[in-house]
């Protein structure tokens, strides 16, 4: 959270199109806050993109997007969020079509767990690289907590909760600790 993911992203996918490269972006159905099939940084830059949710086969989708405008990169935000076998199947899209496939995402929950998405992509992807932010100490926040409305820290409860600035915080391992009673 608050690391910069989606403004990198869609960063990335200008320079792409500012070269006459086409691109494809996918955000998961699941991230409502802005409008779903909608990439929205915290700093106001936007952009509609395509969606998955569980079940889509994204290796056909993109397979039949790149025979009709050849694809330079897909890129894909809210990662955590994939199952395995999207995970695999844009594993595919890099190895079968040689299309760069960069995906951005959380690695963890709120309560320290790996999300399934982020499991599949830390085991089969070629190259990982981390996007920093701090936590309030000015250490790198490499964790989450959810608060509730009145800022208490939430312990228990569903894996996926979408929300920004208003339900999560970014910490480091230590006050991540302090914060959930570890």
């Amino acid at each position: 959270m608050n690391a910069g993911k989606s403004t990198v992203l869609l960063q990335s996918s200008y320079n792409y199109r500012e070269r006459g490269m086409n691109t494809m972006i996918y955000t998961s159905a699941i991230d409502d806050r802005y409008n779903i099939g909608k990439i929205t940084s915290r700093i106001g830059l936007d952009c509609d993109a395509h969606i998955f949710k569980a079940g889509d086969n994204i290796y056909e989708e993109i397979d039949k997007e790149h025979r009709k405008n050849y694809l330079s990169c897909v890129l894909v935000d809210e990662a955590q969020f994939l199952t395995s076998q999207q995970v695999y199947q844009l594993s595919d899209i890099a190895d079968n079509m040689n299309i760069p496939v960069i995906c951005y995402g959380l690695r963890t929950d709120f309560q320290g767990n790996l999300f399934s998405g982020s499991q599949r992509l830390l085991a089969l992807a070629d190259e990982i690289k981390e996007i920093k932010t701090i936590c309030h100490c000015g250490k790198k926040a490499t964790m989450v907590i959810r608060q509730d409305a009145n800022g208490k820290t939430i312990i228990d409860g569903k894996q996926i909760s979408v929300g920004g600035n208003d339900k999560y915080i970014s910490l480091c391992r230590l006050h991540w600790k302090k914060s959930v009673g570890r």
